[in-house]
């Protein structure tokens, strides 16, 4: 994914030019026009507030290790009144960044224990890691707190509409069976 956030200079890291020895640290603070340009990329109403602050040190000889904090505060229509909704986004951002990370083949794959470890990039987009985290952090059904969500029913003139119990077969057969058993007795 191309991040909206490529021109900020303290987007990339190239990790050749990172110092071995102790942690490289990053405070990402988009401004409105970027908060507009994520919004558009992760198809939400908006982003009000956005910083991405943390670390990445070295881990073992070759590889690295990122930690950060993500906090926003995001606008998205309510699924079922449509109106906004405003959350708020406090994660903390982990991933291992392994040289050596094997090559998954195959048409069919499992997903492997551990989903923060991903292979050694040359170039580390920092803008890229914060819009992936935030697209996973999102409410996925967010609802005003208001919203409630009502019962349509649709049938033609004259008929009777099929309610949640009539669809339920299985609770008439145990009906029955009820009745067949206190005549039994």
């Amino acid at each position: 994914m191309e991040a909206p956030l490529a021109a900020l200079p303290q987007s990339h890291l190239r990790l050749a030019d990172l110092s071995t020895r102790r942690e490289t640290k990053f405070d990402v603070v988009p401004s409105s026009d970027e908060r507009s340009a994520v919004a558009a990329e992760l198809g939400i109403s908006g982003v009000k507030k956005l910083r991405f602050s943390g670390q990445i040190a070295p881990m073992g000889q070759n590889d690295w290790r990122l930690i950060a904090d993500l906090g926003a505060t995001v606008v998205q229509p309510c699924v079922t009144t449509l109106d906004a909704v405003t959350t708020r986004i406090d994660e903390l951002v982990e991933r291992s960044y392994v040289a050596d990370l094997p090559e998954i083949e195959g048409s069919e794959i499992e997903m492997p224990e551990d989903d923060t470890v991903e292979p050694l990039p040359v170039t580390l987009d920092i803008a890229a890691v914060m819009i992936e985290a935030l697209a996973l952090a999102l409410p996925l059904y967010p609802r005003a707190t208001d919203a409630e969500l009502g019962t349509a029913t649709f049938t033609q003139p004259g008929v009777t509409p099929m309610s949640d119990e009539d669809a339920k077969p299985f609770a008439a057969l145990g009906a029955l069976r009820e009745q067949l058993e206190k005549k039994g007795k």
